[in-house]
C-alpha cells in the first residue's frame, strides 16, 4: 500500500512553526492571509526548489515579511503538530499482516528528515518513502508516479493508494491504482476491510 503523509499520517500546520519566532497573529497572517501566497511558495520547495533560493526570492518580493519567511525553516519541526489519530494503528496492523508500506509525499527534501526523527516508531513501519522534493516533481504529476513504480519494482495497477487530495487520488486512479480519498481512519479501515487487508 502507498500512503500520502501530510494530512493522512502526520498533522501539519506551518503556522505553528512561524509563530515560534513572530507570534501567532503574525504567523496566521503570513500563512493564511492575502499578502503572501504561502501555499504556492511552499509547493515549489515540495517540487525541489532549494530553501535558500526560496527564502531569497520571497524576501526580495516581500521584504516586510522577512522575519516570517526566515522563521519557517529553522522551526519546521514545530509544524508537525502530531500524528493523525488512528492512522499509525492502521499502518501497524497492515504491517503485521505482511502488507508492504510505502509513502509517496509532496515534501521538501531538506525537511523530510524531521519525520522519522520526531515520529520514529511510525516511520519505521514504511519500507520506503518517495519524496517529491528529492525527485524534483510533485503529485499529481505523472512523473512522480513513474518514480513510485520504479521504487516499488512493479506496475501500479491495483496498488492501494491513500491520499487526502482529490487531485492526487484522481491522478493515481487514472494510472490504474486502487485510489482512496482519505476522510479519516474509520472510513479508511472500512475500505481496507472490504479489500480483506484488515480484519
Amino acid at each position: 500500500m502507498v500512503f500520502d503523509l501530510g494530512g493522512v499520517v502526520v498533522e501539519w500546520d506551518p503556522v505553528a512553526a512561524v509563530a515560534a519566532a513572530v507570534g501567532q497573529e503574525r504567523a496566521e497572517r503570513f500563512v493564511r492571509g492575502d499578502d503572501f501566497d504561502f501555499a504556492a511558495w511552499n509547493a515549489a520547495q515540495d517540487a525541489g526548489r532549494p530553501w535558500a533560493e526560496a527564502e531569497a526570492l520571497a524576501m526580495a518580493s516581500h521584504p516586510h515579511l522577512a522575519e516570517e519567511i526566515a522563521a519557517y525553516l529553522p522551526n519546521f519541526a514545530r509544524s508537525m503538530t502530531g500524528l493523525v489519530p488512528g492512522t499509525t494503528d492502521v499502518l501497524r496492523e497492515l504491517r503485521d499482516r505482511g502488507v508492504r508500506l510505502v509513502a509517496l509525499t509532496n515534501w521538501s527534501g531538506e525537511t523530510i528528515h524531521h519525520l522519522p526523527e520526531v515520529f520514529p516508531a511510525t516511520f519505521a513501519l514504511f519500507t520506503d518513502i518517495v519524496v517529491s522534493g528529492d525527485e524534483g516533481v510533485a503529485k499529481p504529476e505523472r512523473a512522480i508516479f513513474d518514480v513510485l513504480a520504479r521504487r516499488l519494482g512493479h506496475p501500479l495497477e491495483g496498488v492501494v493508494f491513500v491520499d487526502d487530495s482529490a487531485a492526487n487520488v484522481a491522478a493515481a486512479a487514472a494510472l490504474g491504482m486502487d485510489a482512496l480519498l482519505f476522510a479519516g481512519t474509520e472510513e479508511l479501515a472500512q475500505e481496507l476491510r472490504r479489500r480483506n487487508l484488515l480484519d
